[in-house]
């Protein structure tokens, strides 16, 4: 994941030395952005647990992100890493985002798939996050940092682009990869049979090189328009003169 993560930035464009608030953040988020370069980066998240050194170089700050306290615009950019499915209402937490960043925003989250949807209903991925309560000690890691498992969100583009356009203009790009827990795979765990297993491991792989949407996953970039740029319901004059003229 933390390739894919360094890829993305990469394609992003989002320059390195620019202000950038993580949300739901965490150790990943750190080395990642420490490997790629980035220096002006405050790290959130609503671990109580934290003194505010762990992510040392970058700044720390304790944040709810479906409720930022930061004003408006008030980073260059924003970005999460597989924290919104941890969230109440994941998009109220994306708009929040949007509203204190004032360039852009990238997120790393889920897609619904069928090829996620068919993993859930076999069983090969979870449709709750027990196993990250689990690992903090039945405590912590759940919905909103607590210890209730949190339900797996899935984003569609279609989800996406409504969320955002119900509270702003934008423009929106779109990455995709994929990542095998071959562990989950069937037959995974017996010897005899492990060639199953990795043929199961080929034909995902095919599938989703053919279908790309379909790899777990997924990435999108919301850039904000400039200050300059037309509101989507607004035409300039001369584009409205060139395509009414003569009706």
């Amino acid at each position: 994941m933390q390739s894919f993560y360094a890829e993305i930035l990469r394609k992003s464009g989002i320059p390195k030395d620019q202000s950038i608030l993580v949300a739901c953040g965490g150790e990943l988020d750190r080395d990642t952005l420490i490997g790629e370069g980035f220096t002006a980066v405050t790290i959130s998240n609503l671990d109580e647990r934290l003194r505010g050194d762990e992510f040392a170089p970058y700044a720390w700050s304790f944040q709810d992100a479906e409720a930022l306290s930061f004003a408006d615009g008030a980073f260059d950019y924003c970005i999460v890493h597989a924290g919104l499915h941890h969230c109440a209402s994941p998009h109220r937490a994306l708009l929040e985002m949007y509203r204190v960043a004032r360039k852009g925003v990238l997120a790393f989250e889920a897609r619904d798939s069928l090829l996620m949807r068919t993993a859930v209903r076999t069983g090969r991925v979870p449709l709750y996050e027990a196993a990250a309560v689990r690992s903090h000690d039945f405590r912590y890691g759940g919905v909103r940092n607590t210890c209730v498992p949190n339900y797996i969100y899935r984003w569609t583009e279609a989800e996406v682009e409504k969320t955002i356009a119900s509270y702003a203009p934008h423009r929106i790009h779109y990455y995709y990869g994929l990542r095998i827990p071959e562990e989950r795979l069937p037959f995974a765990a017996n010897p005899q049979l492990r060639w199953l297993a990795r043929g199961a491991k080929r034909l995902v792989e095919l599938s989703t090189r053919l279908f790309q949407k379909q790899g777990n996953l997924f990435a999108f970039y919301i850039e904000k328009p400039a200050d300059t740029e037309l509101f989507p319901w607004l035409k300039s004059r001369s584009e409205f003169d060139s395509r009414y003229q003569g009706i």
